[in-house]
């Protein structure tokens, strides 16, 4: 579980540095430039991602809970909303008419859904952690970023490719989540 936790701390502490350090990403801009900072934050993000997936591999779990089994498709739906929260990130969509970041509200609604289906240690602390560092980024973000300017309304077009991209990205994943994951969705 060491490694997992580890992976969490860097993961969380270098997304806080543009939103809470901003002092020290200053610093780190002016001595590394552009994209010496864009390398480090990857590879410090690799990093992180790699020892989680270790750490989650590597971890005992021991249960904690059982949810009923109707919670399954209310997962599948939470799910469903997740990918179009993620894809509405980098896409022009009304969505964003309503939902400021929609990449982090995507992280809370995974997470509430893998919550609903996993009742053990491992997956309370990487869900749960990974939930709670979202709410976390969305608040220190506003803070920074002061009043909320909606972007522009997108073409009907525009909606539609999102929400087919999307779907098909949700759809790959299902069929790909027994090899990720060890678990098959339905």
């Amino acid at each position: 579980m060491s490694l997992l936790i580890a992976g969490l701390v860097i993961w969380t502490l270098v997304h806080f540095l543009p939103s809470i350090g901003i002092s020290f990403k200053r610093k780190l801009l002016d001595s590394l430039g552009a994209n010496g900072y864009k390398g480090v934050f990857t590879l410090l993000i690799l990093t992180a991602l790699v020892l989680i997936v270790f750490g989650w591999r590597s971890s005992v779990p021991s249960h904690l809970y059982a949810l009923p089994a109707f919670v399954k498709p209310i997962a599948l739906i939470l799910m469903v909303m997740a990918f179009l929260l993620f894809g509405a990130a980098k896409q022009s969509t009304r969505l964003k008419q309503y939902v400021r970041h929609p990449q982090l509200m995507s992280v809370i609604v995974w997470s509430i859904a893998h919550l609903l289906l996993n009742g053990d240690t491992r997956s309370l602390v990487l869900f749960g952690w990974l939930g709670i560092w979202a709410l976390l980024e969305i608040t220190a973000i506003n803070k920074r970023e002061g009043e909320w300017l909606k972007p522009e309304v997108p073409t009907m077009a525009k909606e539609v490719q999102w929400l087919v991209v999307s779907l098909v990205i949700f759809a790959v994943l299902v069929i790909a989540h027994p090899y990720l994951a060890g678990v098959a969705v339905v």
